[in-house]
């Protein structure tokens, strides 16, 4: 299984960009489809999007359309997540997971289909 570290959360103002980063280690990352999901206080974890495995196919959560992209880099063996026009809803901490993949196509977006999970990253997003 892979080993995922997200990095780049924090504390900014509505409308301010943020990138969060998620560095992979242990196995090898083309082999896995990839997802951002995010959990606010008190509700449930949902998924901002996900990336197959090369990069062909993204899927993103309906509240982030247009404003959120992610991309992977499999050289570096890093998956990122840029985030603009964030609005206090973004406001959450974030998790990197992923999925073990045998075809291009795959790019789930259910929790249940990732198996490796990082420990999370806090955005704050202040009005």
């Amino acid at each position: 299984q892979v080993q995922l570290v997200e990095s780049g959360g924090g504390l900014v103002q509505a409308g301010a960009s943020l990138r969060l980063s998620c560095a992979a280690s242990g196995d090898i990352f083309s082999n896995y489809a990839l997802g951002w999901f995010r959990q606010a206080p008190g509700q449930a974890r949902e998924v901002v999007a996900a990336i197959s495995r090369g990069a062909h196919i993204t899927h993103y959560g309906e509240s982030v359309k247009g404003r959120f992209t992610i991309s992977r880099d499999n050289a570096k063996n890093i998956v990122y997540l840029q985030m603009n026009s964030l609005k206090p809803e973004d406001t959450a901490l974030y998790y990197c997971a992923a999925a073990r993949s045998f075809n291009n196509a795959y790019t789930p977006q259910r929790e249940a289909d990732f198996r490796s999970w990082g420990q999370g990253t806090q955005v704050t997003v202040s009005s």
